[in-house]
């Protein structure tokens, strides 16, 4: 029978994506967010946690199976798993799930290994399996917007970005603030710049352990030019988690804590230099409209989609290793900064 990416000419798309059913691992503050989209979506079999408690109030709110990993593993009616547990955790539950045929979506980052994230791809390729990487900024519509934005010319070239990512917490006990804020503003600025950094710097604050970094500013330089820096942090007295985009025409502000209607704002600055003097000209900002839709839901809607017909998720295993080798970099790079006194 002839094959579609792997599916067969004969099969109903929309009935495979209608019958699907993707199981939750890890039901923790994240997977209890997945477990509800894939119920909402209607494609949740199942859900499974290390904790009763958790796994019991998760089931008795949203009405599905608790079953172990192991039985997720073995049941064939559940064709995906979404695997929300901790980052050390993920290339061997990614790896398992694979092997038993399950497309997988796992949440950022993909692993804490180049070398797991590149056998995660490369046994998924194998087995002509999804993998889908949970970038989630990638999926929001301000974000999709602010795509198109730049790909009409509104903003002309891009010069630099900057993506601040800080809040009070949560923080965490097994990865650094890079490991675990890093990947979203990675994941956006290198595809809007479209190209690798050729220059990865960063510094770091152990303000409350001596082991795990609590702050992190990384700085980005691409070969055409671009620049960005990413200010990550979790002390920091308000949520604030924006994206600006500085173009030669204009300049773009994505701001996640602002109100549906001031979350993308367009700023048509003017600056000219003559005779190596620059003046600016200032111009109120152009709010611009953006659908007001769930971005985890997003998500979770492209990744049922992308398995029902056989096609690679826009945040692929690929992407995810991309991210992960900026992230290396980083870590590698890194200089200290400020210490708690005595660690």
């Amino acid at each position: 029978m002839e094959q579609i990416e792997g599916i067969p000419r004969s099969i109903d798309l929309n009935a495979v994506a209608q019958s699907l059913q993707v199981a939750v691992i890890g039901c923790g503050a994240w997977g209890r967010n997945l477990v509800r989209c894939f119920a909402e979506l209607g494609h949740l079999g199942a859900a499974a946690d290390h904790h009763p408690a958790t796994l019991d109030a998760v089931i008795a709110r949203h009405g599905s199976r608790a079953l172990s990993f192991e039985q997720i593993l073995a049941e064939r009616s559940i064709e995906a798993v979404a695997i929300a547990t901790q980052p050390s955790s993920h290339h061997d539950l990614a790896r398992r799930a694979l092997l038993a045929g399950k497309h997988v979506l796992v949440e950022k980052p993909l692993a804490l290994e180049l070398a797991h994230a590149e056998d995660l791809i490369d046994l998924a390729r194998r087995l002509d399996r999804r993998l889908m990487v949970g970038h989630i900024l990638r999926y929001h519509p301000a974000f999709t917007r602010l795509q198109s934005l730049i790909a009409s010319g509104a903003i002309g070239r891009i010069l630099r970005l900057q993506a601040n990512r800080m809040n009070l917490g949560a923080i965490r006990n097994e990865e650094d603030v890079l490991w675990c804020l890093g990947p979203h503003d990675v994941a956006v600025i290198l595809d809007l710049v479209g190209a690798e950094p050729s220059e990865v710097r960063a510094v770091a604050g152990y303000h409350l352990r001596n082991a795990i970094a609590d702050a992190v500013t990384l700085h980005l330089a691409f070969p055409a030019g671009e620049s960005a820096q990413v200010n990550l942090s979790w002390l920091h007295p308000v949520k604030e988690h924006r994206l600006t985009v500085i173009g030669t025409e204009a300049m773009v502000v994505l701001d996640d804590a602002a109100p549906w209607e001031r979350k993308l704002l367009l700023y048509p600055h003017i600056v000219n230099v003559t005779g190596g003097i620059a003046a600016t000209t200032r111009a109120d900002p152009v709010p611009i409209a953006v659908d007001e839709s769930e971005p985890l839901k997003r998500e979770c809607q492209h990744f049922i989609d992308c398995v029902a017909e056989g096609r690679d998720p826009i945040t692929d295993g690929d992407e995810g290793l991309r991210v992960m080798r900026v992230l290396a970099q980083a870590s590698a790079a890194m200089t200290r900064s400020d210490r708690l006194p005595g660690n």
